[in-house]
């Protein structure tokens, strides 16, 4: 028995680096292990194509909130977006082309998803269990990303519902709505690009709002010919372009995060958006939220109030409590008579179920070690999972920018990772000590205290089931840049080949303070 296993082992594909996911993180992580010289390295992909979520998203209006020019990679400039804020199809086009360009097909693994991670202390090394085989790594970059899980909430009856459900995220573009009465579960940063685009086609649109949130105007336009033509023959205006858009936002930062009644003056501006377009002053109150505007992700429409003011919408102040056949009955008591169900209730952004699928050196889950709040030192990496680093891990989302600025800086991190694993040579492995990933922890909840996002008086998805705050980065993203620029070694418990039988322990080393 124990023959047959080495040989299984033996005849096990073997790679430096394995990288979960082909979303920007998993692309980007990709590009950049070419750029480092390395191409012993896979992409696993769950579906047939790459793009991450701006593959799965493919709602009506479905769109980015950040723009164009900054929602692109800084190695991979795009001269020829056609709008200020891109629809899905030319972003989702953008990472294709991110794909042929930097060469990453050779390197994908599609249908492949990964149903099961553990860390081989003895060999040092990933053993990965996939839907179309299995295989081992040095390293493993986890990219799946925060926004890739749709969440369900559990409502009684919803099983028995007669009609079509689905969620934001899983549209299903056989179905047709017109002339149907359809709900809208939600008023997230989906639900406020579907209701506007679907309106015109249904017959009767219900929108079950539980929490209304703060909406500011959409200076959205086409980019003209002219600029397409010099962001193309003179690529400094392009780059101008984008460090313009990065600098507006980065004077924002310290309004989330340290003076939040700063906020106040957005709040009028979007509260006159509203007006502009909802006359009723008893649905304007009914739109208007009771928490200072940030503490939710702030949305942007030109095109939510006006759908909402249509004589074929009705809005429910209430979440939806339960399905009766086809009634849908809200917390509120409101019924609704419907033939088709909408979620655009979010994702499993504090619980990511690949952290049930990683057995790391303890014996123990990523998501066990996590039940009581993610954390992960410097955004990367989790004590006790070694050679395991994770793009837009805990604490690194933002509020106001742009995701790719944080992605790019995670993979400085991993190239320098990387880097020093060579420099350390043979067969070897780093593991964060738990005292640093406890410290950094502490500093990050530290600084969280007077953030928009603890303060404002809201429930939202930034916390997790305790009330912590595990996904936002209380920072600039040129702050995050500097504490993610290389690896301190210090950081870090260096591990070679262990003596046979050897058991792995726990550190118990006192929580060091990390500044970042």
């Amino acid at each position: 028995m124990a023959e047959r296993e080495r040989e299984r082992q033996r005849a096990r594909e073997h790679v430096r680096v394995a990288v979960i996911g082909s979303g920007f993180g998993g692309l980007g992580a990709a590009v950049r292990l070419r750029r480092e010289g390395i191409t012993d390295f896979v992409v696993l992909e769950r579906a047939d194509a790459v793009g991450g979520t701006w593959r799965d998203n493919s709602y009506p209006g479905c769109a980015c909130d950040v723009p164009s020019h900054l929602y692109s990679f800084s190695f991979a400039p795009n001269p020829e977006w056609p709008r200020n804020f891109s629809g899905q199809a030319h972003i989702r086009a953008y990472l294709e082309r991110v794909t042929d360009t930097f060469g990453l097909r050779p390197h994908l693994r599609l249908r492949s998803e990964v149903r099961g991670l553990r860390w081989d202390a003895q060999a040092l090394r990933w053993e990965i269990e996939t839907a179309r085989g299995a295989l081992t790594a040095d390293v493993v970059v986890s990219a799946t990303g925060p926004l890739s899980d749709p969440k369900l909430p559990d409502v009684p009856g919803l099983d028995a519902f007669p009609g079509k459900v689905f969620h934001s995220a899983r549209w299903d573009h056989d179905y047709d709505l017109r002339g149907k009465r359809v709900a809208m579960i939600g008023t997230g940063a989906s639900a406020i690009q579907i209701v506007p685009a679907i309106q015109p086609d249904v017959g009767r649109l219900t929108v079950f709002q539980r929490t209304p949130p703060w909406v500011m105007p959409r200076a959205d336009r086409r980019i003209t010919g002219v600029e397409r033509w010099l962001h193309t023959r003179i690529p400094a205006t392009r780059a101008l372009r984008r460090q313009v858009l990065w600098g507006i936002r980065e004077l924002q930062v310290s309004a989330f995060t340290k003076r939040p009644k700063e906020l106040g003056l957005i709040e009028s501006l979007a509260a006159a958006h509203m007006r502009k377009a909802i006359k009723d002053p008893e649905m304007r109150a009914r739109l208007t939220p009771d928490y200072r505007i940030g503490c939710k992700r702030i949305l942007l429409s030109n095109s939510w109030y006006p759908a909402l003011a249509r004589p074929n919408v009705d809005l429910v102040s209430s979440g939806l409590k339960e399905v009766r056949g086809s009634t849908l009955v809200a917390s509120d008591g409101t019924e609704t008579e419907a033939d088709a169900i909408i979620f655009g209730t979010g994702f499993h952004v504090t619980d990511m179920p690949i952290a049930q699928r990683v057995t790391g050196a303890y014996g123990t889950t990523l998501a066990e070690e996590w039940k009581d709040g993610m954390e992960a030192l410097r955004g990367a990496t989790a004590a006790g999972f070694p050679n395991f680093l994770t793009i837009i891990g805990p604490n690194t989302g933002l509020g106001n920018s742009s995701m790719i600025l944080i992605i790019e800086s995670q993979l400085n991190y991993l190239a320098d990772f990387l880097r020093q694993l060579d420099v350390l040579g043979g067969r070897i492995a780093l593991s964060a000590r738990p005292e640093a990933v406890q410290g950094w922890t502490r500093m990050i909840q530290r600084r969280m205290e007077r953030t928009v996002w603890n303060t404002g008086g809201c429930d939202s998805w930034y916390l997790d089931a305790n009330g912590r705050n595990t996904t936002a980065w209380p920072g600039t993203t040129a702050e995050f840049r500097r504490v993610t620029r290389q690896v301190d070694l210090a950081e870090y418990e260096v591990l070679r080949p262990p003596d046979p039988g050897a058991t792995p322990v726990r550190s118990v080393t006192a929580p060091a303070e990390v500044t970042a």
